[in-house]
């Protein structure tokens, strides 16, 4: 197979949007059939029913479509305010997405929001409602998105505390919560919080789309998936006509290893979403697919989501509000799903070709210049693999400039893992041991974002793989248990861990594991990956 070249899209972020709709916004906002059971009273009673539907919308992260539907209560009652509120809270986007929002994306945002508060209308309720919002815009050119997201949730907070009888404000509440939760938080407090609230509203609407959606992101962990089961097998029947609510069960469906399950409804989400034409939501549901194939050795049908990335490219406008999916989870998985190809698969010449494209978003490249470090320092090739860790290290410092320090911390993470890989190859032993036992410390103590299903290689189980390599196979169980720990049910970790427990004699937790990989590995392809045929021997 010839080696994967990513394509330079040179997609950009940085149109700017205005309050009204494009032409392929307004595309995306068709009616829905099945979006759940949402009622938001306000004061524009003569437009409840079209009301509530763009909330339910907004509830599944279907933006352009409750922009358009917000629009039309705008249209039919020129004074409804909480209009101009949920095209606001539309414009933010997904509250879970990845990077600092930009000063074009935020500006209708900010108009939508301050039209409302200048139209003095509605109950003090709704006010408050716009109060809140307003924080999360309030002088965004010079005040931290983080300073403005806590605000909102504190604003949120006061409203819910004001407000016991209204529901919606305790479930916008709760998102505001786990949307606000510091990735270095290993206690989950903002987490279980919001699990208290929507589970306590759960028993009374339990067809409402937000719950199980906010029920499904509050468990995004790996302490707490196992608790957002039950919410992930029920959004889907919830809400099907929302592509993302077909995508978002896989969230959890990675976190505790359900592959086969991941794959069905993402399928089924990117499905949707095409009929849709929301291409981002369809790339980042073919990254959670794609990881999945791979860690169940149908590498046959991840190969087909790595060639169809370009007839996806060539339909995707990274400025588009569609849906959950904002431009840069597009981005991302265009770069991430080829490196992913080729770094499951152990493919090291195929890493070492990828070609970084050309984008406005610096974590997104990272991704394929740590692919290429890493199949360069296994190939020998130390030039290149030189070349790809002085890129990490710049867009590193790109980002920690830019107050991006999440991205900048994964990044540093990255640098650090390739870097032990290319000193192992030197002979420089302790040094690749020192580097690679960092990366895996801090890579621990933070959390991955929602908008993948997993690091492209967890740097603990880059360290049970070099541990292995040294002929410290005890050492290396260890590392590859605590992997698993983090990452159930993931074939290298479970690989890399029943061919360290045969070499140090633990004939029983080698079995254990070889039975795991092969209940996992049932549909793998015939003629797949060395490992798997061994594995189904």
């Amino acid at each position: 197979m010839r080696p994967l070249r990513l394509l330079a899209f040179g997609l950009l972020l940085t149109a700017t949007r205005g309050p009204i709709l494009s032409a392929q916004e307004h595309a995306h906002a068709a009616p829905a059939d099945r979006l759940g059971a949402v009622h938001f009273a306000t004061s524009c009673r003569a437009v409840a029913p079209q009301f509530d539907r763009a909330v339910a919308l907004l509830h599944s992260f279907e933006f352009a479509a409750a922009i358009s539907g917000f629009n039309s209560v705008i249209a039919a009652d020129p004074t409804c305010a909480m209009a101009y509120w949920g095209i606001a809270l539309s414009r933010w986007g997904n509250p879970f997405a990845a990077g600092i929002r930009s000063a074009a994306q935020l500006r209708p945002g900010r108009e939508a929001i301050e039209r409302a508060a200048a139209m003095s209308a509605g109950t003090e309720r709704e006010r408050g409602y716009i109060a809140a919002v307003a924080q999360l815009y309030a002088d965004h050119e010079h005040t931290d998105q983080r300073m403005r997201i806590a605000a909102y949730e504190r604003s949120m907070g006061v409203l819910s505390a004001a407000q016991p009888q209204d529901p919606e404000a305790s479930i916008f509440y709760a998102l505001a919560l786990a949307a606000a939760a510091p990735p270095d938080d290993k206690t989950y407090t903002n987490q279980l919080k919001a699990v208290s609230i929507l589970e306590r509203e759960l028993a009374a609407q339990p067809n409402h789309p937000g719950l199980v959606h906010y029920l499904i992101h509050s468990h995004d962990a790996p302490a707490l998936a196992s608790g957002g089961l039950d919410a992930a097998r029920r959004y889907g029947t919830i809400a099907p006509s929302a592509p993302h609510a077909l995508h978002m069960p896989s969230h959890i469906y990675t976190r505790v290893g359900l592959w086969q399950e991941s794959i069905n409804t993402n399928l089924k989400s990117i499905a949707a979403a095409e009929r849709e034409g929301s291409i981002g939501e369809a790339l980042h549901a073919s990254d959670y697919l794609m990881y999945a194939y791979l860690q169940t050795g149908q590498d046959r049908a991840a190969l087909a989501v790595v060639t169809g990335l370009p007839g996806f490219a060539a339909r995707f406008d990274p400025n588009a509000i569609a849906s959950a999916a904002p431009g840069s989870a597009g981005m991302f998985a265009l770069a991430v799903i080829p490196a992913r190809y080729a770094l499951e698969r152990r493919a090291w010449k195929e890493a070492a070709a990828l070609e970084p494209a050309v984008t406005a978003i610096p974590w997104t490249q990272a991704q394929t210049h740590f692919a290429r470090a890493l199949g360069a320092a296994h190939t020998g090739d130390g030039v290149k693999a030189r070349a790809s860790l002085d890129s990490l290290g710049a867009i590193r410092d790109r980002l920690q400039t830019s107050g991006e320090s999440y991205w900048a911390e994964q990044v540093a993470i990255s640098r650090l893992g390739a870097a032990a890989w290319l000193a192992l190859a030197d002979h420089r032993n302790d040094d690749a041991l020192a580097g690679m036992g960092e990366a895996a410390a801090r890579e621990d103590a933070t959390e991955k974002s929602a908008v993948t299903p997993g690091p492209l290689a967890p740097a603990r189980e880059l360290l049970g793989d070099m541990l292995f390599e040294l002929n410290r196979t005890a050492e290396a169980l260890v590392a590859y248990r605590a992997t698993l720990e983090k990452e159930p049910n993931r074939f290298r970790a479970l690989y890399g861990a029943m061919r360290a427990a045969a070499v140090s004699g633990d004939r029983v937790a080698a079995a254990g594991y070889k039975e795991q990989l092969r209940k996992n590995c049932r549909l793998a392809d015939v003629a797949g990956r060395p490992e798997i045929a061994e594995i189904k021997r």
